[in-house]
């Protein structure tokens, strides 16, 4: 017979059996799943389409080798990832590694132009940059002639003899003619000739009986011709460049005279004159495209960098949650001066956050010059600062630098124009960045936000300055914000602010809500953002923590999330040149193509950023475009891209099968989860192709393997992830 605690030691392990049960089934449903190669292959496949921008050929099967749990691990800590390949791509971009001053002095734009021309910043030493500034200056100055003339033109209207000023200059044509007549012709000319046919003198006059006397040029029309005729021969000069080697032909190219420099950057534009560059190194490539459009240099190199990296970086993750945050914490590339600063912004702001601590991207978000540009912070002056008021500031302890005035009106004060709050950045942050639209927030808040943050401003935007906080636009006095008080201590009122936000249940919600639409679905289970939530809050906003969160549970595995997010442009451009393994020796193309899908890099105006719900990108001539893209990839019409689509089907030209082709294709693109309908349809046009002829005679031909990748790639099926 047992003892009392024999039998009370018996009841806690038939306990501890009965709560291990679940889990133990549980676990041995795991190992059949994962043991099962089908249930394997859909979790690899899974877990590419959404933790990266799409799976590349042999991805599934290195995922499956290394185990999924394990590949996500390393996907969340991608310091541990060779990267080098993707670096050795990005290693002739030159402009990612300058600064945005650098940048601003290398690539100028019009306002640092016309300081020169002004004689208000001296032309640089740099014979590089001095070519630059050289062909802009000239442009502007043209441009400016231009102006003055047709000013001239219109208050005089007719030229010395009275006539009216013939209509048309001289043409390009007349001017080669008369190039070629200078040194070759010792005939008459053209117009003698044409004189001489007429029976009426070179130059006459068509009147009978009065003296040939020829029509006097308007003075514009003497400039404009004069013009012509310099670029004329200009042209002809730049002509035999390519000739030449590198070295001596970027050294020729400096030491043009300004016309003939002006005649090179303008055969550069529209993306020509690739005979120019051949050959030459990073920095002297940049240096003549600036000649054509400085800034344009390096956004194009940043446009060209995403695209590469979202294609080539092992660091899949890191690229989509680079992605995610600068689209969260979005900046339009077209206003103004953000154009010179977004580099720094995505690679120094968003980039080395997009795995980190929540509010440390927060902070750097809002000392941004780029975000404090986008919003308007930067010329953000507080209403009874010490600028508003127009008062000197005076040095003076405890506040360290300035004394402040008390809040209210001074009358004997000299108030300043045109300065004021701006409530731009206040109402974004708690709308879009943190709490979301329906955070419990009023618009005392947005304008006491907005008073929080007046002094953080820029040093110089235009000419790449950085983040500096400017006591004397700071609002004095405490702030109310969301029934908090906040002392009045400058900088640190806004940094108090960002770390209440960071840390509020709301944030924490609005923050898992947007990933889990990213990753999970366009809506998401309740149950999953709430378990991601508490994560948030209880790991204080570690995004790595939150991520494992989500991809660990049951809802990012369910059934009805397989294939159930619609790919953004951006996202399906990239998989598809990844799935068809692509080599990319410019990108510029791809980037157009972006543009022309609604979906332009670095250009989405709103703060909201793009959508990435399906209901935006889901329309007929979306899915045309899209259909139509595919095709020209697959074909080699994308100018810059290299696709062997024969290669990934695994046949050439001796194997004219293309049911083996295309279910080749199928598995490559697709992993095989293919619809008996998408099938059919492209099995019947290749059919179709390799058969027919006009008598129906013609012996069978190879598969057309590059117009069969291109429909799959087109189909229901690649739009999604």
């Amino acid at each position: 017979m047992r003892s009392r605690p024999q039998k009370l030691a018996l009841v806690l392990i038939c306990l501890s059996l009965i709560c291990a049960v679940p889990s133990l089934l549980a676990k041995k449903k795991d190992q059949a799943r994962d043991a099962n190669p089908d249930e394997q292959k859909k979790r690899a496949v899974h877990a590419l389409n959404r933790l990266t921008f799409g799976p590349r050929p042999q991805d599934v099967q290195q995922v499956i080798a290394m185990g999924i749990d394990q590949w996500i691990d390393l996907q969340l800590h991608p310091e541990k990832i060779n990267d080098g390949a993707l670096e050795s791509r990005l290693a002739a971009f030159r402009t990612l590694r300058m600064s945005p001053k650098e940048l601003a002095e290398s690539f100028p734009d019009g306002q640092m132009i016309r300081q020169v021309m002004d004689g208000k910043r001296a032309m640089p030493s740099d014979p590089a940059k001095r070519a630059v500034f050289q062909v802009q200056i000239a442009r502007q100055e043209e441009k400016k002639e231009r102006k003055e003339e047709a000013a001239s033109n219109t208050s005089v209207g007719a030229n010395d003899n009275g006539n009216a000023a013939p209509a048309n200059a001289p043409t390009e044509s007349d001017l080669k003619a008369q190039s070629v007549d200078r040194g070759m012709s010792a005939g008459p000319s053209a117009e003698a000739a044409d004189s001489a046919s007429s029976g009426m003198p070179a130059g006459g006059s068509l009147m009978s009986g009065s003296p040939a006397v020829a029509a006097k040029p308007s003075p514009a029309e003497e400039a404009e011709a004069r013009r012509r005729e310099d670029r004329l021969y200009a042209d002809l000069a730049v002509q035999s460049l390519p000739e030449l080697p590198p070295d001596q032909r970027y050294k020729k190219i400096l030491s043009m005279p300004i016309e003939q420099k002006i005649a090179f950057a303008d055969s550069l534009r529209g993306g020509k004159g690739q005979d120019f560059l051949d050959g030459l190194d990073p920095k002297q490539k940049e240096t003549l495209l600036a000649m054509n459009n400085p800034q344009g240099v390096f956004t194009e190199e940043l446009m060209q960098a995403k695209l590469l990296r979202a294609i080539y970086s092992e660091r899949q993750l890191e690229e989509v949650m680079t992605d995610f945050w600068f689209n969260h914490f979005n900046v339009f590339i077209g206003k103004g001066a953000d154009r010179l600063l977004l580099s720094n912004y995505e690679q120094e702001t968003i980039r080395p956050h997009a795995l980190g601590k929540f509010e440390d991207l927060l902070v750097a978000t809002a000392k941004s010059p780029a975000m404090l540009f986008y919003l308007d912070n930067w010329d953000s002056v507080g209403p009874n600062s010490l600028q508003a008021l127009g008062i000197p500031a005076r040095p003076v302890r405890p506040y360290g630098r300035y004394r402040f005035p008390p809040p209210g009106p001074r009358p004997n004060a000299n108030r300043k124009q045109n300065v004021g709050l701006n409530e731009n950045y206040g109402r974004e942050l708690l709308e879009l960045h943190t709490l979301s639209v329906n955070g419990g927030y009023s618009q005392r808040d947005v304008t006491e936000t907005a008073k929080i943050f007046t002094g953080w401003t820029i040093d110089k935007p235009f000419q790449g300055g950085g983040f500096q906080f400017d006591p004397r636009k700071h609002e004095p006095g405490p702030k109310f914000v969301l029934g908090h008080r906040i002392k009045f201590k400058g900088e640190g009122e806004g940094i108090e602010l960002l770390h209440r936000l960071a840390t509020s249940p709301q944030t924490a919600h609005f923050i898992s809500l947007k990933l889990a639409e990213r990753f999970v679905s366009d809506a998401p289970p309740p149950a999953l953002v709430d378990s991601m939530a508490k994560t948030f809050l209880k790991k204080k906003g570690e995004i790595r923590e939150v991520l494992s969160t989500m991809f660990h549970s049951p809802e990012f595995w369910a059934t009805g999330t397989y294939r159930a997010k619609v790919k953004t442009p951006l996202e399906f451009v990239v998989s598809a040149v990844r799935a068809t393994g692509g080599d990319v020796t410019d990108a510029m193309p791809l980037v157009r193509q972006l543009g022309n899908m609604g979906m332009p890099l670095y250009g989405a105006q709103p703060p909201t950023g793009y959508s990435m719900k399906a209901e935006t990108w889901v329309s007929s001539s979306a899915l045309l475009n899209r259909m139509n893209f595919s095709l020209a990839l697959t074909s080699g019409k994308i100018r810059g891209v290299t696709v062997n689509a024969a290669q990934v089907a695994g046949s050439n030209a001796s194997q004219p099968d293309s049911a083996d082709a295309l279910a080749a294709m199928e598995n490559a693109f697709l992993a095989g989860d293919v619809s008996k309908q998408t099938h059919d349809s492209i099995a019947a046009q290749a059919k179709a192709k390799t058969t027919e002829n006009k008598s129906g005679s013609q012996p069978a031909r190879p598969a057309d393997v590059t117009a069969m990748a291109g429909l799959l790639l087109g189909s229901p099926e690649f739009q999604r992830r």
